[in-house]
Parts: structure tokens; C-alpha cells; sequence
């Protein structure tokens, strides 16, 4: 049992958070886990264990020949009783010694891997040639460091550090930090626009290019942030003129917003947009160029329309204008898990009538009006009360649900962090317009000169110009060159002697 204990303490860094196996001829052993009255040392043993993931396997001696060849070697403290470290040389093994300029460096440092096969031992600048040949070379393939060192072994060569050599070498290589995607995991940490008040911030965009339907081919669309009410209007052109012309309807139904969201299109981000947002005092907030995902509230709205829209046109697709309007009332109906009901309930603070009620004779259509004044008031200022707790629980529902999404988002990106001076390569999306699957889609390397809240960085490329980027589409670049290579030198003596 304390030989247990010894080896779980001493190769704890290993052996913490992995199942282990324990073999072993002491049968007894796997029963004095389960004994009820241990005393008080076992006790303690036992709960120095209790932290490591192992079962113990009986095996016999003869079978174990590892563990039964090591418990027979001569011990030089047999009969001195007093604490001694074990001893972990071997003077009666006759195996190959590798020397280390460091005296206390144990034998078995580089046994594990050179007594394997008939390995010869590089050393300097030899070892960082044979790494580059086998991985950048015309043999090579810029494999990742497993493969690339295993190619090093198969040509029959070894050296202490290898792994660790090759993991900066293949860090290094210009040639695979070029290649590569983007993916969900090398995304940012999400932050949610939380809004208090409805109508206070809206988010539009454009749809399209759709076929032509009645001379339309674009939907410009816009979201309340917090009631996710939508307002959409089909539109021939996606120019400065129709947008300008769409919002100042919007302003006088729903009252002047705080703040409008959008992207850099030019359609939104051009003199006549900005000199009406500044006569209405508005803030035009844009999102950082090819990330979508800062007006992300927009791009889910768009998605729901396009896929009512996609399932009520059927075959005949140049009557999506006649069908838009069904298509908002079906989405301003629609229940939202965020908000805790429907948009249009929000809105007005009751439930929307449709057609089918009238149809199948639903209650409301039933009841005769109430004329009687002070019982309809009554009723009425109890709605309004009803509205105000409708709206606050939305909030409070909002509220937890981009907290419970945050969370889950953050729990699958990787900890990135970007500072100022550091050297990135930028992803670069329109790249896809090209033909040419061998081309690589990072560009660079450029230079953070400043870091923004949310996630964004401003990049300086060597000729001076300079840009804003969300750090989705950057990677950390290592250089070209690996740094040169410390590896002590090494002597061994032949197998075969």
C-alpha cells in the first residue's frame, strides 16, 4: 500500500485527472479500500488516493515482469532503518547510458525514448536541419509536431527535446500559420445589447438582391432591439434616397430612437443618412466592416423573414412582395423565447387577433360590447398596469436569456487575448470572389496598434495604412524563422557495444 502512495505522490502531475491501472500480486489490496476499520494510517492513505482515477488489477508475479525484476534488485539499506531516498539507480542493469552535460539529469530521461530502437543522436545545428527537412522539406508535407516528429524517428534520429523543438518550429512555419479557417471556437467573447426602454434602439439592413416582384427587388428592414417588432418595407433600389424616406416614416410611428444600428453600406453611411440623423438628433452607430455579427438582432430577423418567405412563396417566387406582409404579421405574432411572448403583445399589450378566431368563434368574438364607462375604464387602467409589468418582466426575461447565451457562447471559443504591438495575420473573406482553391485567405503580417472595447483591434500594415478589424479574423503570427535552438550536447555509446 505505501508503495502506491509513493508512486501516485511522486508522478502526481501525471497521473492527476487520468485513469490509471495499478498491477499488482498483492491481492489483498484492492480490499483495504473498502475495509471499515482501518486505522488511522491506511485511513490516511487512502485519502491521499481518493483524488486519482485508478482500479487495481490482480496479475501474478510472473506475469508482472517489470514490477517483480525491480522489487528483487539489491537494496544497500536493508538493514539501516533510518529514512532513505530510494535509489534509483540500477548497478546490476547492463543498458546504455546517455551522459547530459548536467551530472544529476536520471538515466532514464532519454532511455525512454532511445532504447526503443537503434535511434543515433543529434545535437546543435544537425538536429534543427533534420526538424526542418522533415517538416518543411520536399519530404516534409508541413505536418503538425506528432507526425513530424515521428518522421524524425523513422529516419533514425533522436534527441531529447525534440517535441519541444518541433512544437516551435511548427509554430513558427509561415506556411501553416497562412492556412487554416475561421471558426466558431476563435470567436470573440460575446456582449449582448441590453436596452431598457422600447423604441430606444433599432437596428436596419437591407435583403437582397431578390427576383423582381412588381419592380422590387430589395426589403429594407427594420428591429426594435428590445420588443423585436419589425417593420419591413419591399423597395425597387438600395440607395440613400428610399432609406432616408423609410425612417422618416418609421420616426413618426414609433417616436425618435436614441440610437439606429447598422452596417457600412453605402446606402447607410453617406451625407444625406448622416444630415438626417443629425436633424433628429439620433446616434448612428456602425458595425465593424465584414463582421455581421455586431447588429446580430437584424441578421436573426432577416433569417426569420427569408424563411417565411421561402415557405409561403412556393414555386412562383416573384410574388414575394404580395406575400411580405402576411410574412410580418406571421413573425410580429410569433412568441419569443428572449422577450417571454409575442412582439405585438409587447407593443400594444394584448394578444393580436387573427382571422381563424373570427372563423372558428373564439370567445372575444363572442361577448357583446360593454358600454357601461367606469367598468371599461376600470378594466382599461388595469391593461395599462398590465402593460408596464408585461414590459418589465420582458426586460428581466431578455436579460437572463443573453446572459444564459453569453455563457454558453464563451464556454466554447478559446481564450485569446490580443495586446497592442503584437503581430496578427487578418483573415481575409473576400477572398472567396477569387478562383483558386490553393490560395491562401490570410493576409499580413499587420500590427495591433490599438485595442477597442468588445473585441476590436486597429491594424497598421508596414506600407502605413491603417484599419479596424473584430479580432474573430486574427491569429497571432509567430514569424518565419524559428528562434535558434538550445540543445545540449549529447554522447552515447553504440548498441550493439
Amino acid at each position: 500500500m505505501l508503495a502506491v502512495v509513493y508512486a501516485f505522490e511522486k508522478f502526481r502531475s501525471y497521473l492527476i485527472m487520468n485513469k490509471s491501472i495499478v498491477y499488482t500480486d498483492h491481492s489483498a489490496l484492492k480490499y483495504l479500500f473498502a475495509k471499515k476499520d482501518a486505522k488511522a494510517r491506511l485511513l490516511r492513505w487512502i485519502l491521499l488516493l481518493q483524488e486519482f482515477d485508478f482500479k487495481v488489477i490482480d496479475t501474478r508475479g510472473a506475469e508482472n515482469y517489470a514490477a517483480d525484476h525491480l522489487s528483487r534488485l539489491e537494496n544497500p539499506y536493508e538493514n539501516i532503518f533510518d529514512l532513505k531516498e530510494i535509489n534509483e539507480t540500477f548497478p546490476l542493469e547492463s543498458l546504455n547510458k546517455v551522459a547530459h552535460n548536467d551530472p544529476s539529469t536520471p538515466w532514464y530521461a532519454d532511455l525512454a525514448n532511445y532504447h526503443a530502437g537503434n535511434l543515433i543522436i543529434k545535437a546543435g545545428k544537425e538536429a534543427i536541419d533534420i526538424l526542418n527537412a522533415c517538416h518543411s522539406g520536399p519530404t516534409g508535407g508541413h505536418y503538425r509536431v506528432s507526425y513530424t516528429t515521428k518522421k524524425v524517428f523513422d529516419s533514425g534520429f533522436y534527441w531529447h527535446s525534440i517535441y519541444k523543438d518541433a512544437f516551435e518550429l511548427v509554430k513558427r512555419c509561415d506556411s501553416c500559420q497562412r492556412q487554416g479557417k475561421v471558426s466558431q471556437k476563435d470567436e470573440m467573447p460575446q456582449n449582448f445589447i441590453q436596452i431598457c426602454e422600447i423604441f430606444d434602439v433599432w437596428g436596419i439592413d437591407f435583403m437582397g438582391p431578390f427576383p423582381s416582384s412588381k419592380g422590387n427587388k430589395y426589403i429594407l428592414v427594420a428591429v426594435d432591439y428590445l420588443s423585436k417588432c419589425v417593420e419591413a418595407k419591399a423597395l425597387p433600389t438600395n440607395d440613400a434616397r428610399v432609406v432616408v424616406k423609410f425612417l422618416k416614416s418609421l420616426f413618426s410611428r414609433f417616436g425618435t430612437p436614441k440610437a439606429i444600428i447598422s452596417d457600412r453600406g453605402t446606402h447607410f453611411c453617406n451625407d444625406q443618412f448622416s444630415r438626417v440623423m443629425a436633424k433628429y438628433g439620433v446616434t448612428h452607430r456602425l458595425s465593424t466592416a465584414y463582421h455581421p455579427q455586431i447588429s446580430g438582432q437584424v441578421e436573426v430577423t432577416n433569417r426569420g423573414l427569408k424563411r417565411i418567405l421561402e415557405r409561403t412563396v412556393g414555386e412562383n417566387r416573384v410574388l414575394w412582395s404580395d406575400k411580405l406582409e402576411d410574412a410580418l404579421w406571421a413573425f410580429r405574432t410569433a412568441y419569443k423565447t428572449s422577450i417571454g411572448c409575442t412582439p405585438y403583445r409587447l407593443v400594444y399589450g394584448k394578444a393580436c387577433h387573427l382571422p381563424l378566431e373570427l372563423e372558428y368563434k373564439a370567445y372575444w368574438a363572442l361577448k357583446h360590447a360593454n358600454f357601461d364607462l367606469k367598468t371599461t375604464g376600470d378594466h382599461r387602467k388595469l391593461q395599462l398596469n398590465e402593460l408596464n409589468e408585461l414590459r418589465d418582466q420582458a426586460y428581466e426575461n431578455s436579460l437572463i436569456y443573453k446572459e444564459r447565451t453569453k455563457k454558453l457562447h464563451d464556454d466554447k471559443i478559446k481564450n485569446r487575448i490580443f495586446n497592442v504591438g503584437d503581430q496578427v495575420l487578418l483573415f481575409n473573406s473576400r477572398l472567396k470572389i477569387f478562383l483558386g482553391k490553393l490560395k491562401s485567405r490570410w493576409s499580413g503580417p499587420f500590427i495591433i496598434s490599438e485595442i477597442y472595447p468588445y473585441g476590436t483591434a486597429k491594424l497598421i500594415h508596414p506600407d502605413g495604412c491603417n484599419f479596424k478589424v473584430n479580432c474573430h479574423r486574427l491569429k497571432h503570427y509567430h514569424g518565419g524563422d524559428p528562434p535558434p535552438l538550445e540543445i545540449p550536447d549529447v554522447t552515447t555509446f553504440p548498441k550493439d557495444n
